[in-house]
């Protein structure tokens, strides 16, 4: 791409101080894809819940990552009003015509359903039941056009964990903002309920995921057989969910597909994008 270009990366953490897999998996994606595409990439991280900390709009593009707890329950209090504000000013740059080089932004999960209340493109809910584990993703139309998603196969496989969901979009608001859907749950036409969004496009600089696509198959293979993890996991999900876990973790074309494509494409995007403009 460019002998050794510095790119100065922001990643906002939502974990709210919880020990999780998700900023580790980040971090190592940022550092392999640095190594191969021979790009002095650094990053700084924002503890949003705890600290309130949010970044200024000097970073080159930006992460923000999945988190526990509701994302309902948050409104109105003092870190969601912040994020929202920062998610406000990063919009209103990249709608400044004279800002050339735009600020891109990829939503995981937590951030996601966050993202999806903001921009009013669809409702956020409470699942009837937890989603956890590895799933197929099917891409629609707008998903396969998608750079972000460039070499994956439909469906693809993501880990999901969660108890919300994005569903119900608003197709005037999303035709307003230039919003696209990408990619939704495995389609069940014997039930009876909406299939929830699982990727969207907000806006021409503004991306989100409701799964998982930093997750590293065998980081998270090795996270789920420790005891700890194991038992949780069968007390909370039963035996056959964490063995069906561990067989598509290890499973070449599903997770680590997902993980050695979406990520590195959003990055390879986005670092395109700003070394052609600044060109």
């Amino acid at each position: 791409m460019s002998e050794q270009k510095h790119i100065r990366i922001a990643i906002l953490d939502l974990y709210e101080g919880q020990a999780n897999q998700g900023m580790r998996c980040i971090r190592e994606l940022l550092t392999q894809f640095g190594v191969e595409q021979e790009l002095r990439i650094s990053w700084d991280e924002f503890d949003v819940r705890l600290k309130q900390e949010l970044p200024d709009l000097s970073y080159d593009l930006y992460i923000s990552s999945g988190g526990p707890g509701s994302p309902l329950d948050s409104e109105g209090s003092d870190w969601e009003n912040r994020y929202f504000d920062w998610l406000r000013s990063v919009a209103a740059y990249n709608a400044n015509e004279q800002n050339t080089i735009k600020k891109q932004v990829l939503f995981i999960c937590h951030s996601f359903q966050l993202a999806c209340r903001y921009f009013q493109v669809a409702k956020v809910a409470r699942r009837r039941s937890t989603a956890f584990g590895v799933f197929p993703v099917h891409m629609l139309e707008c998903g396969l056009e998608e750079p972000v998603f460039t070499g994956l196969q439909d469906p693809f496989y993501a880990v999901d964990s969660r108890d919300y969901q994005v569903i119900k979009p608003d197709s005037k608001q999303m035709r307003k903002l230039g919003a696209s859907i990408l990619a939704i749950e495995k389609e069940r036409p014997h039930v009876p309920l909406e299939r929830a969004i699982m990727a969207m496009r907000f806006n021409p600089y503004m991306i989100g995921t409701q799964f998982h696509p930093e997750a590293d198959a065998t980081g998270m293979s090795l996270y789920l057989q420790r005891e700890d993890r194991k038992q949780t996991v069968i007390e909370n999900h039963g035996f056959e969910k964490w063995q069906s876990m561990i067989e598509q973790l290890n499973d070449p074309d599903k997770i680590l597909y997902t993980y050695s494509h979406i990520i590195p494409n959003f990055l390879k995007q986005a670092i395109n994008d700003l070394i052609a403009v600044e060109a």
